[in-house]
């Protein structure tokens, strides 16, 4: 779990020039992190191609923190792993 919130961090550092400090575990995407919608999209399709999944837009509406969407794509992970 820690290796996908590294990645989800070094994604939000990367694309959209946030400070590392400011990507924790219950930083809400668009209150505490100031994340658009177009922004928010492009993040999504950024952990799709990142960790290899489809995130279908229902389920993208519900990832509001960084835990979250750290929770959602372990699932995910462990889904498509154990169907292989």
């Amino acid at each position: 779990m820690e290796n996908i919130h590294q990645t989800i961090t070094d994604i939000l550092v990367d694309k959209l020039g946030l400070a590392e400090t400011e990507v924790t575990t219950d930083a809400n995407f668009i209150k505490d992190l100031g994340i658009d919608s177009l922004d928010y999209a492009e993040l999504i399709m950024e952990f799709e191609q990142a960790f290899d999944l489809k995130i279908p837009d229902n389920d993208a509406e519900n990832l509001a923190t960084i835990n979250q969407a750290v929770e959602y794509i372990r699932k995910k992970i462990e889904l498509k792993s154990n169907s292989q």
